[in-house]
């Protein structure tokens, strides 16, 4: 069964929702689904709350995220993000282990 890895950002400054849209369309998206070698991602904002930002990476297996959590590559983007967007935009991360899926095919 597959799983999905959930990263929720907060964007602190409205000011900043443009440039870390764009950042994450361009650079962290791309650089996200190579590392984790996913073949499905999908990010959108919130409309309960515009200043949310939610990015889905889907893998085949629990597993396989238990596996990108442990190792160097998540460590590296993590940086990255710290890197560009530290203090201006906080972060949680979810492991969704999907208990059934309908309509996938």
């Amino acid at each position: 069964m597959a799983a999905w890895f959930v990263v929720r950002a907060a964007v602190a400054n409205p000011a900043d929702r443009a440039a870390f849209d764009e950042w994450y369309r361009r650079e962290h998206l791309p650089d996200a689904m190579k590392a984790f070698s996913t073949r499905v991602a999908w990010r959108g904002w919130s409309k309960s709350d515009p200043s949310i930002h939610c990015a889905y990476y889907r893998f085949e297996s629990l597993d396989r995220i238990e596996a990108i959590l442990a190792g160097t590559a998540i460590t590296a983007l993590i940086a990255e993000f710290d890197r560009c967007w530290n203090g201006r935009v906080t972060r949680t991360r979810e492991v969704l282990d999907v208990a059934e899926e309908v309509g996938v095919g």
